[in-house]
Parts: C-alpha cells; structure tokens; sequence
C-alpha cells in the first residue's frame, strides 16, 4: 500500500510542478512518470525519516515527485527561439 500511496503522491507533485512551471513542463505524460518514480524514491527514503507515517510518507512522496521532473527539465532541450 504504500508504493500505491508514494506512486499516487508523486504523479500528482510531478503534475503540480509542470502547471506551475510551464516553461519548465514537460508534458502531462512525463511529468506524471517523473513524478511517480521521483515519489517512490521519496516517499522510501523520506518517509521513513520524516516518522513512517502515511502523513509523511505522503509528504516525502509528494516532495520526490516534484524534485525529479524539475531536475529533469534541466536537462530538456530548449527549443530555438521563432
């Protein structure tokens, strides 16, 4: 159950981050699997050091999903300008 929550927590930090950041989004799709992959590591690194609850195991998650798709965007190649 908690890989679900940390999945869930972190699709939806990765989706938070790219409407926020447009110009940093890259795409719904990506965003979403950087989100989840960036939220399964945090939520298992984090969760547990933030006390094992499922409140900071979501927290963690959500911190994760965020992170990974922003640090990601770095690395996107920009496109020339029109």
């Amino acid at each position: 159950m908690e890989y679900l929550i940390s999945l869930l927590s972190g699709g939806v930090g990765g989706n938070i981050v790219g409407a926020l950041m447009k110009n940093r989004s890259m795409g719904p799709v990506l965003n979403t699997i950087l989100g989840a992959l960036g939220g399964l590591a945090g939520g298992q690194l984090g969760g547990d050091a933030l006390g094992g609850t499922t409140a900071a195991n979501i927290g963690a998650s959500a911190i994760g999903g965020i992170l990974l798709p922003l640090i990601a965007s770095f690395f996107k190649k920009k496109s020339p300008a029109a």
